[in-house]
């Protein structure tokens, strides 16, 4: 047993030092982060019908899963259970700060001559809490920081600065303050995309995507760039995070660093760290500094 662990912990250190090497050397970074990455600011991510239950135990009661609690046919038949979903996932983001992790890697990314980019699956807002600028931030998934109309009157969404959602946290149903569209007054809805959703406004998502694209192509013969991509616990559940990232490596010639606690396994010319995301950025934030 003690051989298994030194030799996990001697496998850990050598990806971080190889790691370390690869952001030291990099011109452009790509950040991609799915639910593993707010963990640490005591988020919760989910991890199936078990994990998304002690977040929220009364739902266990009511023996509803998220796929069905983040689906726009629930917000039709009862918006106020809807909304006693979204409204405290709304507030929960709103209280609680990012980890110290955000700062250091907006750090890494400003001193890349090629400049940086980030890509998540988190619909929180945190990269931008933390002082990434919304011009480099691509939010797959969309933003619960944003609202649309439920009902899609207009291709449009707006800031949900104004929102604030009162919920019973026994039956988490909401209690007052559902949002209205500002267009045509009916039920609002996060601008996100749900379960079998055929109504998000995409727009916002959309014109992150080409102005990521825009940075993309710009790597090339007239501006050759080498790229890291880390990578913050993205799961294979919902694998969009981690193709993004592992696809994006491949085609510009970039090394993709994949940390993740359970999950962490690359092809063999990337470089995978098994731990969690916050323990991850202080140790290579560490080697860095006598690197």
């Amino acid at each position: 047993m003690l051989d298994d662990m030194t030799r996990e912990d001697s496998t850990i250190a050598s990806a971080l030092q190889r790691a370390v090497e690869v952001i030291a050397a990099a011109d452009a970074l790509l950040i991609t982060a799915g639910a593993g990455m707010g963990v640490d600011s005591g988020l919760p991510d989910f991890r199936g019908a078990e994990g998304f239950w002690n977040a929220y135990p009364p739902y266990r009661n009511l023996d509803l899963h998220f796929d069905e609690l983040a689906n726009p046919d629930l917000l039709a038949r009862d918006p106020a259970l809807a909304w006693g979903f979204y409204g405290h996932r709304l507030n929960l983001y709103r209280k609680t700060p990012p980890h110290a992790g955000f700062s250091i890697l907006r750090r890494w990314a400003e001193k890349k001559p090629h400049g940086y980019f980030v890509f998540t699956s988190n619909v929180d807002g945190h990269f931008e809490r933390a002082g990434f600028p919304a011009a480099r931030v691509v939010e797959c998934h969309g933003s619960l920081q944003y609202l649309q109309c439920a009902a899609r009157c207009r291709n449009d969404c707006w800031p949900a600065d104004g929102a604030s959602v009162a919920v019973d946290h026994q039956t988490m149903r909401a209690t007052a303050g559902l949002p209205q569209c500002i267009h045509c007054n009916s039920i609002a809805r996060p601008n996100v995309l749900m379960f079998s959703d055929m109504h998000w406004v995409r727009a916002r998502s959309d014109a992150q995507y080409a102005l990521y694209e825009r940075w993309l192509t710009s790597f090339g013969e007239d501006h050759p760039a080498r790229l890291a991509v880390v990578e913050f616990g993205a799961g294979k559940a919902i694998p969009k995070v981690r193709v993004e990232g592992q696809c994006t490596a491949d085609r510009v010639g970039g090394t993709l660093i994949r940390i993740n606690p359970r999950e962490a396994s690359t092809p063999d010319n990337h470089i995978a760290i098994s731990l969690g995301a916050l323990d991850a950025i202080q140790r290579i934030e560490e080697l860095l500094r006598h690197y």
